[in-house]
Order: structure tokens, then sequence, then C-alpha cells
């Protein structure tokens, strides 16, 4: 027996979509770490540099450690913003849509189509420190390697979401941002990735917390610990501490301003150089000469 074919529906009316616009205070409830990619990677994507060889890789100083941290930021150019640093939208628009993979009645795909953060910059309250942990690096050995991330302790900001209606609604949107703050979070190693950092709430207008780090640690304060970082743990403190110090005894060593020895002439003459050189690569100057290690 024929199969009836299937009647087409056909759509006599199409239903307007509005949009509306919430505001949110956003207070973390977890250390931020932020990690922006380096200058110096874009240079290698644009323009790659030439191999080295082991001699030459010997003689580079492998991590620095303060200017790893200062290339980590997201800082704002324009000097009227009221903060140094700020967030782009898309860390809280990865985590509103991604809470709809473990909230019951929401779906990723479906969130990202309906939903939008309207700052493309948002600007983040918080005195940022420098932390240094130990990771394995991803390849087949897993090896350890040292990684320098600015951490905010504190940290605060507002963001604006635009969402679709009547599909969504201010009370789906809010229950949301609950769900990002407390599975998803933002940063690196954030609760999405099996991390303690980057949870966050939603605050009211005029909570005690909020108001203080907007009012106490904006631009200014930001600014002075950019440019004199103060270290996060006692691990951190400990480090850098070694790195500098061995940093300046490598190079006083190598290179004395006031011992002289005596040549063959009975004139004072410089001791000859010996050993390797060290080279620091920084990311406003393709390399940087430090001093000599014996």
């Amino acid at each position: 027996m024929a199969r009836k074919p299937k009647e087409e529906k056909i759509v006599t009316e199409i239903q307007e979509i509005g949009t509306n616009h919430v505001g949110y205070n956003v207070l973390g409830t977890s250390p931020l770490i932020v990690h922006r990619y380096p200058f110096k990677a874009w240079q290698e994507l644009v323009l790659p540099s030439r191999k080295e060889n082991r001699a030459a890789l010997e003689q580079t100083l492998k991590h620095m450690p303060v200017e790893e941290y200062r290339e980590c930021f997201y800082r704002n150019r324009d000097d009227k913003r009221p903060t140094l640093f700020h967030l782009p939208n898309g860390m809280f628009a990865g985590a509103l849509a991604q809470a709809g993979v473990d909230v019951p009645g929401a779906a990723r795909a479906t969130l990202q189509r309906l939903t939008r953060v309207v700052d493309i910059n948002i600007d983040l309250y918080g005195i940022p420190e420098l932390f240094c942990a130990m990771v394995r690096n991803s390849g087949m050995n897993r090896a350890p390697d040292v990684r320098t991330r600015p951490i905010f302790p504190q940290w605060a900001c507002r963001i604006t979401v635009r969402y679709c209606v009547p599909q969504l609604t201010e009370r789906n949107i809010t229950h949301l941002m609950g769900a990002a703050g407390m599975i998803v979070g933002v940063g690196d190693w954030r609760g999405e990735r099996g991390g303690p950092y980057g949870a966050f709430k939603v605050v009211e207008d005029g909570n005690a917390e909020f108001e203080q780090i907007v009012k106490k640690q904006g631009r200014k304060p930001q600014t002075e610990v950019y440019n004199h970082p103060i270290f996060h743990d006692e691990d951190t403190t400990q480090l850098m501490t070694w790195f500098e110090q061995e940093l300046a005894r490598r190079e006083q060593d190598q290179h004395p301003t006031q011992r002289r020895h005596r040549g063959r002439n009975g004139k004072a003459e410089k001791p000859p150089k010996t050993g390797r050189r060290i080279v620091v690569r920084g990311s406003e100057s393709d390399e940087k000469y430090v001093g000599e290690e014996a």
C-alpha cells in the first residue's frame, strides 16, 4: 500500500523576536589566574625565528619570570579607563553557554545564539600578584616546567548580557550566571578544567565587598604592582629571591666593576672573559646581553 506524502506545514506568521539587557555585578569567590598569549608568540606565528642549536639554547635563559608575568595581562591601553586590566567578553560568554551543558532545560548551542555579552572589554578590578607554579608540559614525556602567571586573590567586574525574548527571561539568565560561576568559572585552571580557580557569584548593588574592591583596587594600585610585582605565596617568594640573587651573582662574578689585575707590562687590565654568554629574550627587543656564566 502506497504511503501518503507528508503534508508540508505552511508558516502563516513569524513571531517577532525582541531583546532585553541585564547588568550583573560579578564578585570572585576564588582567585583568578589570567593568561594572555604573549606578544612573542604572536611574532613567532607571523615571522618564525631561526632554529637554534644546542649551544645557542644553552646561552639563553629559559625563563624571565617578571617579563612573563607582565605579558600575561589583558591591558587597557586607554588611560581614561578606570582599570589597567580587562577581561575579554568571551570568557563570560563561554561560561554562560557552558553552564547549559549541566543545567536541565538549557542547551549550549541555543544559549550561544540567544545570548551576548555586550561589553567588548570588561574592566577588571583587583590587585594582581606574581604566581609561580609547577606544571607538566603536554607531550609524550610530560616534562615538568615552571609557569609564571598573574593571580588576583580578590577580583570584581561588571558585565551586561543581552538576551532574546520571549525565548529567555531575566530569571533564566540570572540562574545561568549563578551556575556558570559555580561550576564553570573563568581564567586558567577554572572549575570547568578541574581546577579551584576562577569561581564567581552575582551580587546586588551595594554589596560591601564588591564596592570595596571597585573603590580601592583600580588603575592606580594596579599600575604600581604591574611595575613592581608582589609575590603570591612562600614558594614564589623563595624561587624569585633565588633567581634574582643567582642572576646577579653570575653577572658580577664575570664582570667585576673594580677588580683589576696586572698584565705583563705592569698596567692594569680587565680580566679575560671566559665561559658562555647569557642572553635574555625579551618582548620589546629580540635579545639582550646580561652576562657570562663560568
